[in-house]
């Protein structure tokens, strides 16, 4: 909004001001063509020690002229004299000529005839005021915008580090909220053990609890700077994933595509890294609407690793490519929206990659794409 104003005010400002340019420049005109009768008057006189013929006001018109740039030629062009031209632009033949043709094309000559029948031709252009009004409200229009583009520059960084707070803020509140229950609940698990009761049950109350430790480590490195640590990609993924398959619905068949036996070494923060797999995969869940497929595949290459996750679900429109990826964007009746943007910070922010919708095509499926730097930058 505030660009389009500005615009609309230099618009203004232009027209308002060409409208001034025209009128001077008429204004210009006939001080030219007075100064040019002027000097039709200067050659009718006959006797200047006669003082019948005043040309007093005459000498005052040709005099009067100090802003406009004259040159008064004769009618093979050759430079009888000027006003308002630096010397230095006139020095030589050549010099002369070019400020010629400039006037020539510049402006209407005027054409002076004198008492002998002989003429003179006035050729002009604008003078340097009115050449400085013509341009100034482009000036004017392009410093208006870039003004604006760095107000809305400006605007947009304050926006985003207001953003980046609070994510922060929300996610140490949240890992301080989380922490004191999961504490209690390591202090139960001690007792549970020494209950009686069955071991397996007590085995499965210690997974979920590592499992809370771990989101609330997740949410505590939000806002810091996460150690990255070479680790085999391939295992990590490989964990995630079986993780997940026992948390999926029986009806979707979750699979990767590489050797688990092979090894890819790459510079991640293990616990965040898993985080991001798990907001995608489960995302891709969610697209499918009963039965369907979510594989996970890895590409080596020379310097990065893309990893792609890839669903047989409802797939997203090209225009949306970018939208999902924004706060609290969601096709769901249930969940805040946040897992893929926080996972794309993830990525871009913490691990200097890329996290982006490679393809998709509307009920056929969506493949997203995570870009890994293979080394330290």
């Amino acid at each position: 909004m505030l660009l389009v104003v500005a615009v609309l005010i230099g618009f203004a400002s232009l027209y308002i001001t060409n409208s001034l340019v025209k009128d001077l420049s008429l204004e210009e005109r006939k001080k030219i063509e007075l100064w040019a009768k002027a000097i039709r008057e200067i050659s009718n006189i006959t006797d200047l020690a006669d003082s019948s013929q005043n040309f007093a006001i005459v000498l005052e018109v040709l005099e009067n002229n100090t802003t406009v740039p004259v040159l008064l030629t004769d009618e093979n062009d050759s430079i009888l004299s000027h006003m308002n031209i630096r010397p230095s632009r006139l020095q030589t033949q050549e010099d002369a000529q070019r400020m010629l043709s400039q006037m020539k094309s510049s402006k209407e000559p005027i054409v002076v005839t004198l008492i002998d029948g002989s003429k003179n031709i006035v050729y002009y252009k604008d003078s340097t005021t009115l050449v400085k009004l013509t341009y100034y409200p482009y000036v004017q229009l392009i410093v208006i915008i870039l003004f604006i583009i760095a107000s809305y520059y400006a605007f947009s960084h304050s926006r985003k580090a207001e953003q980046n707070r609070v994510w922060v803020g929300l996610a140490k509140e949240t890992a301080h909220q989380l922490g004191t229950p999961t504490s209690s609940l390591l202090a139960w698990l001690e007792l549970i053990r020494d209950s009686g009761i069955d071991p397996k049950l007590v085995a499965n109350f210690e997974k979920d609890i590592s499992r809370l430790e771990k989101v609330v480590d997740r949410f505590s490195k939000i806002g810091s700077s996460p150690s990255l640590r070479v680790t085999n990609l391939l295992t990590v993924i490989g964990s995630t994933v079986d993780y997940l398959r026992n948390r999926i619905s029986s009806k979707i068949s979750l699979t990767v595509q590489f050797n688990s036996a092979e090894s890819i070494p790459v510079p991640i923060n293990e616990t965040l890294f898993e985080w991001v797999l798990e907001n995608v995969i489960r995302n891709s869940v969610d697209a499918i609407q009963s039965t369907g497929e979510v594989t996970v595949s890895v590409i080596d290459n020379t310097q990065v690793v893309f990893i792609d996750i890839t669903d047989t679900g409802k797939g997203i429109p090209r225009s949306h490519f970018k939208t999902v990826f924004q706060p609290g964007y969601t096709t769901k009746s249930r969940g805040w929206g946040l897992g893929l943007t926080l996972s794309k910070r993830i990525i871009e922010v913490y691990h200097n990659g890329k996290l982006f919708v490679n393809s998709s095509e509307v009920d056929k499926g969506t493949t997203f794409r995570i870009v890994l730097n293979k080394s330290h930058n």
